[in-house]
């Protein structure tokens, strides 16, 4: 800390929250949101009626009175407040960027039986907005990021809109390789465990009963990627999943299927290929290939935007530290020790 940060004189901050919002609603069952506020920020925050007040140095002080802005700015919308939503809002304003995490986090992407999809994190909300701008676009992080969920989710909202006639998603089907003839069943039961992930998000953002309807028409597509080959994909939604388990012939495949009024998202994670050590991974590459080619979005995620179980989160970012400082010269790092907290 510098000597000028240790010299600053604390200031008072009084922020009133309108008449029309509970204050319990603000503060959180229990006083739970105000506790994760006073954790995550060096100042002393005290609550009297529908007055707030901030006392702290002049950075953090302002800060608080930004995050409670947000926080009434939220309960407006309508969706209310969760501890997850204060934590995410609080990470957002540190980050400092322009985008308010208010309009991040309020924004619908699909509603369905009284569930509703948005981004959760900065990094979703830039992703959702490059898929609405850009023809093709890549989301490249690790698992739990969202980066497959919001790509279906925006492809069932072009399909509702009538923006595309159809849905097609696909993934390699990887391991299924030289053990395909030892799994019972007919090709498509052997295909179908690939595609599972797939099917189960598709239930989360349909009516079920519709679904079978869908495929059966044809509106929406699921095939493993060899079936992509030789054809051209005109106004559709198209989504290539797991694409790290593509070689580059496989990706140049693919992204050449692109038809007139269609969209393309490729999803996938550099850190976890399946394929054999002597094969590229067509992920790897792409970027290298298309980073400069117009209308072409590379989104990238990081463990910072992980969506499940906090502990996931701490999991992933334990791993890429593991990576990086086995990347470097003469490192020997041995496997046990201690992740993030």
């Amino acid at each position: 800390m510098t000597e000028h940060t240790t010299k600053q004189t604390p200031q008072q901050h009084t922020v009133t929250v309108p008449a029309s919002i509970p204050m319990v609603s603000v503060l959180g069952p229990g006083d739970e949101f105000l506790r994760i506020v006073e954790r995550e920020f060096v100042a002393d925050i005290h609550s009297r009626g529908n007055t707030v007040t901030i006392t702290g140095s002049p950075a953090e002080a302002a800060l608080v009175e930004r995050l409670l802005d947000e926080m009434v700015t939220l309960i407006r919308t309508g969706q209310g407040l969760s501890a997850e939503l204060v934590e995410r809002s609080i990470s957002m304003l540190r980050t400092e960027t322009q985008e308010r995490p208010a309009e991040v986090l309020s924004l619908n992407i699909l509603s369905n039986r009284g569930r509703t999809i948005r981004p959760k994190t900065l990094n979703q909300k830039r992703y959702v907005d490059a898929i609405d701008k850009h023809t093709v676009v890549f989301g490249i992080g690790p698992a739990g990021t969202g980066k497959t969920y919001l790509a279906m989710a925006k492809a069932v909202q072009a399909l509702q809109a009538k923006e595309v006639n159809r849905i097609i998603l696909t993934r390699p089907a990887v391991e299924a390789g030289e053990r395909l003839g030892f799994l019972p069943g007919t090709l498509s039961e052997k295909i179908d465990p690939y595609l599972r992930p797939l099917y189960d998000a598709l239930h989360d953002m349909l009516d079920p009963e519709s679904i079978p309807k869908l495929l059966t028409a044809g509106t929406i597509e699921v095939a493993p990627l060899a079936y992509m080959r030789g054809r051209t994909l005109n106004d559709a939604f198209i989504i290539l999943d797991e694409a790290q388990n593509t070689s580059p012939e496989q990706m140049k495949m693919f992204l050449t299927r692109l038809g007139f009024g269609s969209k393309m998202v490729v999803t996938g994670d550099v850190t976890q290929v399946d394929l054999p050590a002597d094969t590229r991974s067509g992920l790897r590459v792409v970027r290298d290939i298309l980073g400069d080619v117009r209308d072409v979005h590379f989104a990238l995620l990081t463990s910072h935007d992980v969506v499940r179980h906090k502990l996931v989160g701490r999991i992933v970012a334990a791993y890429e530290t593991y990576e990086e400082q086995r990347s470097r010269p003469g490192a020997d790092v041995p496997y046990r020790g201690q992740g993030p907290r």
